[in-house]
């Protein structure tokens, strides 16, 4: 494997290799891909933001997320609007519900 390697350099083929035009990155270049990529995250975030990125969620977070009041959120458990588990002295709320419930 070493031979090969230096057969290439002792042949002088990287040195010789043609440079075309469309082969070269100018500093224009490489704003509009810093442009394009910033742009591409930023449309990212906004599509994820607001979305819970934990398992299981507490009322507090349930109410941020829904903007509702507690009297409302106790409603909806009380009709079945919004699906949750007791642990304990916890109600806990399953994230993938809500989400279910704000995409509706």
């Amino acid at each position: 494997m070493e031979n090969v390697k230096n057969d290439f350099y002792k042949k002088g083929q990287f040195a010789k290799a043609p440079i075309y035009r469309e082969q070269l990155l100018t500093l224009e270049d490489l704003n509009d891909f810093k442009r394009q990529l910033l742009f591409e995250i930023k449309n990212l975030l906004k599509e994820y933001a607001g979305y819970p990125t934990k398992k299981w969620l507490k009322s507090k977070d349930v109410i941020k997320l829904l903007h509702i009041s507690p009297g409302t959120l106790q409603t909806f458990r009380d009709n079945g609007t919004v699906p949750f588990r007791k642990l304990g002295g916890i109600i806990i709320y399953d994230s993938a519900s809500i989400q279910k419930i704000l995409e509706s």
